[in-house]
């Protein structure tokens, strides 16, 4: 019977078509790492005979820079093909084998936001723009790599005058949109897909909120469904923001505690701690309400996670690949620890007939606060 699981791999410039069979045939080896924060990242390696044309093709490329090169990964699980990675390559690597006459090559890169992080752009002008504004401005730019803008707007639109002020950009793309969103409170990043070709440029408050992924089953006997998946509990770790606010009239600053939980980040569990530290962001005052208590929630989002699970799981026993960035439910691991987590990171190790994942969960509570979790197949 064949195999539910199949690996297609297309790279190119700009536009990245199949690779060519001796590329596939060549490659031994894929790890992609994803996180809900963060750049994600891969790493390819490849089968490299001192006679085979590879030597060449990754360190030449018809005279193209190595961070044009641009690679896509597609898994598919009877015959429903995911993107797990669409991105460039930085650098490349050959590790000889005198011992067997052959070696072995190894590409790394990130997604596509290295794009964005080569030309330094300070000073580039956008009058009378609100923050969001600039960042669909600054994304429009790189259409041809087929990203769209996800942008949600600012809380509390704050474009100034033209003839007063006008904001300009410092530093690259990718730094000037990253400094917008940790002014206002939000994270940005990229997610591939949903077809190849097509990369999703997310600026805007962190959700977890949303449908859950199949539940990931433990000490359950035949219906366990992961190899490994351990919990800790640290309420240490979370803290209380005091965010402070100006009267407008008297000039009285007035502190405000901001709470852990909100509608985005809502408690996924019954018996949430209290916050034994609280953290003073001084800088607030000077900003608007709205973004001075955006950027308290997205600190007290940041800390308020206690619970951490850590484990591993083979995807063609889960049935499907464990997506980050989205919710999934936990069953067999206890009262305190059931229920439903965010999962905040990924890493997938693909081999010939295999597919392996680490995954970091996370949940702000203790006890779930959902009766049933789903498990369904994907």
């Amino acid at each position: 019977m064949a195999s539910p699981l199949y690996l297609t791999l297309l790279i190119g410039q700009v536009l990245a078509v199949p690779a060519p069979k001796p590329l596939m045939d060549a490659l031994t080896a894929a790890e992609v790492t994803v996180s809900a924060t963060g750049k994600n990242g891969f790493q390819l390696s490849f089968t490299l005979a001192n006679s085979s044309p590879l030597q060449l093709f990754f360190l030449l490329t018809m005279g193209a820079p190595i961070p044009l090169i641009r690679v896509i990964l597609v898994a598919s699980f009877g015959g429903l093909p995911q993107v797990i990675m669409d991105g460039m390559v930085k650098h490349t690597e050959v590790v000889p084998d005198a011992m067997q006459g052959s070696a072995k090559l190894v590409i790394t890169g990130e997604d596509l936001s290295t794009v964005m992080d080569l030309t330094d752009s300070s000073g580039t002008p956008f009058p009378g723009l609100t923050p969001d504004l600039r960042v669909l401005a600054i994304l429009s730019k790189y259409a041809t790599y087929g990203i769209v803008p996800n942008v949600v707007p600012v809380v509390t639109p704050d474009a100034d005058v033209p003839a007063v002020r006008t904001p300009s950009q410092k530093g690259t793309d990718l730094a000037y949109i990253q400094q917008l969103a940790k002014e206002a409170g939000y994270i940005f990043f990229m997610q591939p897909g949903p077809l190849p070709g097509q990369c999703q440029a997310y600026w805007g408050p962190q959700i977890k909120i949303g449908v859950p992924q199949p539940a990931l089953n433990v000490n359950m006997d035949s219906w366990t469904n992961v190899e490994s998946l351990n919990f800790r509990y640290e309420p240490q770790t979370a803290i209380t923001p005091i965010v402070y606010i100006q009267d407008q009239i008297t000039g009285v600053v007035l502190p405000i505690p901001i709470p852990g939980v909100n509608p985005l980040d809502p408690p996924l569990g019954l018996v949430v701690p209290t916050p034994q530290k609280f953290e003073e962001l001084k800088n607030t005052a000077k900003l608007p309400v709205a973004q001075a208590i955006m950027q308290g929630l997205a600190r007290a989002s940041e800390t308020a996670d206690v619970v951490t699970g850590d484990g591993t799981l083979s995807a063609l026993r889960y049935g499907g690949i464990l997506q980050a960035r989205q919710l999934v439910g936990v069953r067999g691991a206890g009262l305190a620890f059931d229920g439903l987590y965010y999962v905040d990171s990924t890493r997938h190790q693909i081999q010939l007939g295999e597919y392996k994942q680490s995954f970091v969960l996370k949940r702000n509570a203790l006890v779930s606060n959902v009766p049933v979790v789903p498990t369904a197949p994907f």
